[in-house]
C-alpha cells in the first residue's frame, strides 16, 4: 500500500499545472468552445478524436459517443493511430491507460504537444500551435574553393595562445614533505 502511495505521488509530481493549462487552451481554440476541466473532458477520447478531426478532416471516420468502455478506448485508440499517421513519433504516444485510467496525465500532455509542434510541419494548418516550433536540419553546400579558405582560418572557438605560457608552474619540482621530530 505505501509503495502505490509513492509511485502515485511520483506521477503527481510529474505533472505540470502550466502544461496542462496550455494544452487545455490550445484545444479549445482548436475546437473553438469552452472544455469543463483537462483530463476528465480527455478521459473518454472524443474531444481528442474532433481535435484530430480539425487538424486533419476525415482522419477519424468515427467517433464513439456512447458505449461503454471499450467504445471510449477505442477513441483514444483511433486518436493515438492518427496522430502518428500525422507525424508525432512513436515515443511521443501515451499508453491509452495513462488517460482513461488517469495513470499518467503527464504523458498525455506531452503528447498533446508533440502533436501541436507537429502542426508547424503542415502549411494546411493555419493554425493555432502548440510549444516552439521544432529545429529542421539547416543543409548549406559550399564550393571546394570555400571549403580550402575555411580551412585556413582559425575559428575564435579555437581560442588564441597569445601570452600563454608555463611561467609560475612547478613542474618537476618535489613537494617536501616533512615529519615531526
Amino acid at each position: 500500500m505505501a509503495l502505490e502511495r509513492q509511485v502515485r505521488a511520483k506521477l503527481l509530481g510529474k505533472r505540470d499545472p502550466e502544461q496542462e493549462r496550455e494544452a487545455k487552451e490550445w484545444i479549445e481554440s482548436v475546437l473553438g468552445e469552452k472544455l469543463s476541466g483537462y483530463e476528465d473532458a480527455l478521459k473518454d477520447g472524443q474531444i481528442l478524436c474532433r481535435v484530430m478531426n480539425k487538424l486533419k478532416p476525415g482522419s477519424i471516420a468515427k467517433v464513439n459517443s456512447a458505449g461503454g468502455q471499450f467504445k471510449m478506448m477505442e477513441n483514444i485508440n483511433n486518436f493515438q493511430k492518427a496522430i502518428q499517421e500525422y507525424g508525432v513519433p512513436k515515443i511521443d504516444v501515451f499508453q491509452t491507460v495513462d488517460l482513461y485510467e488517469k495513470k499518467d496525465i503527464s504523458n498525455v500532455t506531452s503528447c498533446l504537444f508533440a502533436l501541436g509542434r507537429t502542426t508547424y510541419d503542415h502549411p494546411e494548418w493555419p493554425g493555432p500551435w502548440l510549444g516552439p516550433r521544432p529545429a529542421h536540419e539547416n543543409k548549406r553546400e559550399f564550393s571546394d574553393e570555400t571549403v580550402q579558405a575555411g580551412k585556413a582560418i582559425i575559428g575564435l572557438q579555437a581560442g588564441s595562445n597569445k601570452g600563454a605560457s608555463q611561467a609560475g608552474q612547478n613542474i618537476g619540482a618535489s613537494r617536501k614533505i616533512i615529519l615531526g621530530k
